[in-house]
């Protein structure tokens, strides 16, 4: 009874526009409650509400019974991906037709047949067929293999060789002088485990080459491969530092951040 008491004495001091929204959030409530069910199923609707609730409503915490709080944000962040995956969608009909099987096997003969031949001589040579191909795609099916087993895929090479794979990257930190901070780290993909970790102003080739002789220490063993991406800091003293570890580089594709796997 107090407490009802207190909650009407409180809500003399609330503005109408909240005290409506807060009403109509205990009636949306009601109204999933009456619905003839023994556990009371929210539908598509109750959810839409929600989610435009605690967009406008900052009080809807307080208000909400049927489900928890991080239920609703966890719609709201469904509903952003399902509308950035349907922005992102590949319109059909798009991109660069497929050839036909007999033109591939024919590329695949001609590479076979010729070990001295390139992709542009190949494609000369399929341009005087009558045959109008992309040099690039005959590069493409010049590198599969002839007997006509696909090559592993990125995924099916990370997880057979995680326990040999490190992976190195930045990320930035502010100071609250406004100066960015580099952050350069190395991850062991079978463990996930941080392998080391430094902070500089300036990154350049010759201080990550610094840095990945103090990762393989004595105490560790260095890895088969290392993916990276394409940054210009890996340049020329990193890349003769990484050599003479016998360390592999693997760059990842241009525009691809989860390549590497982190």
């Amino acid at each position: 009874m107090i407490r009802c008491l207190a909650y009407a004495f409180k809500s003399i001091f609330k503005s109408r526009a909240r005290l409506v929204a807060e009403n109509l959030c205990l009636r949306q409530q009601l109204v999933v409650l009456k619905r003839r069910q023994i556990r009371p199923r929210l539908r598509d609707s109750d959810r839409r509400f929600w989610v435009l609730a605690c967009q406008w409503f900052s009080g809807w915490r307080r208000s909400l019974i049927v489900v928890r709080p991080d239920t609703v944000v966890g719609w709201h962040r469904q509903g952003w991906k399902a509308y950035w995956r349907w922005r992102s969608r590949r319109p059909a009909g798009t991109g660069r037709r497929k050839i036909e099987p007999e033109l591939r096997e024919l590329i695949r003969r001609m590479a076979r047949e010729n070990p001295l031949w390139g992709q542009c001589r190949i494609q000369a040579e399929l341009a005087s067929l009558g045959f109008k191909v992309c040099a690039r795609t005959v590069a493409r099916y010049m590198r599969r293999p002839y007997d006509g087993c696909p090559s592993p895929g990125w995924r099916q090479f990370l997880n057979q060789h995680a326990d040999e794979i490190w992976a190195c990257d930045f990320f930035t930190v502010q100071t609250i002088w406004f100066r960015t901070l580099y952050v350069f780290f190395i991850i062991h993909h079978g463990t996930r485990e941080l392998v080391h970790a430094r902070v500089t102003a300036h990154p350049n080739s010759k201080w990550l080459a610094q840095q990945i002789v103090e990762a393989c220490g004595i105490s560790r063993e260095s890895p088969h491969y290392l993916i990276h991406d394409r940054d210009g800091c890996f340049g020329a003293s990193f890349n003769r530092r990484v050599r003479s570890l016998r360390i592999q580089q693997i760059r990842t594709p241009v525009k691809a951040p989860k390549a590497k796997g982190l």
